[in-house]
């Protein structure tokens, strides 16, 4: 069965670039033509969001600059702790709303420093996979096309990356520890 699901898991993504033009032909869609229209649309789409890029660039530069993102994990540090979190993984919970980069080249310093197979490494791992760079998302799409109330957005996408990084610490802790 391990073995199957290699072997699935290794064609997937081939199988599925390889259908979607092939079914589009049969649908006699002109393939080459509709990419090319994206692909203008899409340069389109790259130039009005390259302002709220920079600024969101700026603004997370700023925050790891002054040091509030040390402040604000000295500060909730010892809490956590007290509660079985280890306090290693906590600027990834900071990092991840924000920058997919960043919080990627944090994870693979933990997992570098840790190990793979060590309950920081692990619980960084899932929380890279449980939560998302909301930030990053709102500032794009809703930028891209012209949303700029975001109030309930915002709210419910940081909450939606507090459960994710509870349930991942919680979930490794059981599941590892």
């Amino acid at each position: 069965m391990y073995n199957f699901i290699n072997v699935i898991s290794a064609w997937m993504i081939p199988a599925i670039i390889a259908f979607i033009p092939l079914y589009a032909a049969f649908r006699k869609v002109p393939v080459y033509e509709t990419f090319t229209e994206g692909a203008k649309e899409g340069f389109g789409t790259a130039i009005s969001i390259i302002p709220h890029l920079v600024g969101m660039m700026v603004a997370i530069s700023m925050f790891r600059a002054s040091g509030a993102m040390d402040f604000i994990t000295g500060a909730i540090e010892p809490l956590l702790r007290h509660i079985g979190i280890p306090g290693e993984v906590l600027p990834l919970a900071l990092l991840r709303p924000l920058t997919g980069a960043g919080s990627l080249a944090y994870t693979s310093d933990l997992i570098g420093t840790f190990g793979p197979d060590s309950m920081i490494g692990r619980i960084a791992s899932t929380i890279q996979g449980s939560t998302d760079t909301t930030l990053y998302v709102l500032t794009v799409y809703f930028g891209a096309i012209g949303i700029r109330r975001t109030k309930y957005a915002l709210k419910v996408g940081l909450f939606s990356d507090l459960v994710g990084f509870l349930a991942a610490v919680f979930i490794c802790l059981y599941i590892f520890g």
